[in-house]
């Protein structure tokens, strides 16, 4: 049980730092964190056309999404 408590620690401090450094090379947006899942706007404030994810976006998506399931997981094992 200790092997799984300091494996899911290593794994979650691995995607804290993915995730930091992810974050970090993306680009502002004025949308601001709506803007990066293209909320928070109209259709006339876009023009009509919808804004696709940058793969960026996609890759914060899914270590947003690692990391708190490896923050649920860690609470569940203790």
């Amino acid at each position: 049980m200790w092997f799984v408590k300091i494996l899911f620690g290593i794994l979650h401090i691995l995607v804290c730092v993915a995730l930091i450094g992810v974050i970090m090379m993306q680009h502002r947006k004025s949308g601001g964190f709506t803007g990066s899942f293209g909320g928070g706007g109209t259709q006339a404030d876009s023009g009509g056309t919808w804004q696709r994810m940058s793969s960026l976006t996609k890759i914060t998506a899914g270590l947003m999404l690692a990391f708190m399931i490896l923050s649920i997981l860690q609470v569940v094992v203790r």
